[in-house]
């Protein structure tokens, strides 16, 4: 990891506060050339200034405004000083009475559970956890440097019963490797049984293109013998990369979420992501 101060952190309401994950996921698109790293992606790089300028920002907005962050970068990598970082500018956003919503494989969330429901008292905190592979060994392999699908569960009940909703990103379903029923099915009925608000799906498959391409086909050598050729001969460098299974795997997901009453419009769900909200205080709701 290396350390760089920057001259700005919110792009509008988002922000990223490092560049560069510890994760390893083997499908990642940050890795993309397009995203012009300078430095490898494992070296991950720390905007150390971050909550300086968080607050200078926060202070100076006019309007509340839920902030996200977790896009490009992991908010919670299993590192003390990045988890300090995140801590640092959650405090801040609680502060300044900002609502908040991150993505996240992890569940080291859950350390700075009492600030995320002073949070949500106040306003609104949405977790985003993104799920893509229910068998453990298979889960190791395509995000190795976190927990499991079933331990990202575990943490997703605790927030329903924390009362702090929650939104999955159920993304990449790999051709060949987790596009089938049974994964889908298993992920499903878990994110049913943690009462989440909505799942993003934008179909079985992932993208691909320069510099994240060669890294996930690099993984595909070491742990899927044969696979690299198969999807050259099938996508060659196509950017969207679907699965033979998308039609029926689509179709058997949006029944799902339909039945189960799970919002699954992914232009919906992003609204509620970035809907403000102010709640009253209880004292003065025991007057209504």
């Amino acid at each position: 990891m290396h350390y760089k101060n920057y001259k700005g952190i919110l792009n509008k309401y988002g922000m990223n506060l490092f560049r560069g994950c510890l994760h390893g996921c083997i499908y990642c698109d940050s890795r993309s050339d397009c995203y012009q790293m300078d430095h490898d992606f494992f070296d991950v790089e720390i905007k150390q200034n971050a909550p300086i300028l968080l607050e200078d920002s926060l202070k100076r907005k006019r309007k509340k405004g839920m902030i996200g962050t977790g896009a490009m970068s992991d908010p919670y990598m299993n590192h003390p000083f990045t988890l300090d970082i995140t801590r640092k500018c959650f405090e801040i956003i609680s502060k300044y009475n900002f609502g908040l919503t991150f993505q996240t494989k992890s569940t080291l969330f859950l350390r700075d559970l009492s600030l995320l429901k002073e949070i949500n008292k106040k306003t609104k905190v949405v977790v985003q956890m993104t799920l893509t592979t229910f068998d453990d060994d298979l889960s190791k392999v395509v995000e190795p440097n976190v927990e499991t699908t079933r331990e990202r569960l575990i943490a997703l009940k605790r927030l329903k019963e924390e009362g702090i909703p929650s939104v999955v990103w159920l993304s990449p379903l790999l051709p060949y490797i987790n596009d089938d029923l049974a994964n889908l099915k298993a992920i499903l009925n878990g994110c049913y049984e943690a009462s989440v608000k909505g799942i993003i799906w934008f179909g079985a498959g992932l993208t691909l293109r320069k510099g994240n391409r060669e890294y996930y086909y690099r993984e595909l050598d070491k742990h899927f013998p044969g696979l690299k050729e198969k999807y050259i001969k099938k996508y060659g460098l196509n950017y969207e990369v679907m699965s033979p299974n998308h039609n029926f795997l689509n179709k058997y997901f949006h029944n799902f979420c339909s039945e189960k009453l799970i919002m699954h419009n992914n232009k919906q769900i992003f609204a509620y992501l970035n809907e403000f909200e102010e709640k009253k205080p209880f004292e003065q709701m025991q007057l209504f």
